[in-house]
């Protein structure tokens, strides 16, 4: 572990989740990124999705 374990910031713009303040960043103290059911692709926005994501 790095020394910034538990005082990191989580930056969101994800307005359609419960846990998104104010449209910038996120209130929960960690996240768990989590691929998207497909087939791996590498592309970026499907290797790193939010699993921690709740809609409001």
């Amino acid at each position: 572990m790095d020394g910034n374990t538990g005082c990191q910031t989580i930056g969101c713009s994800v307005t359609s989740c419960r846990y998104n303040d104010s449209g910038c960043k996120c209130k929960l103290s960690s996240i768990s990124v989590e691929p998207c059911a497909c087939e791996h692709t590498g592309d970026p926005a499907d290797e790193s999705l939010c699993g921690s994501y709740k809609a409001k």
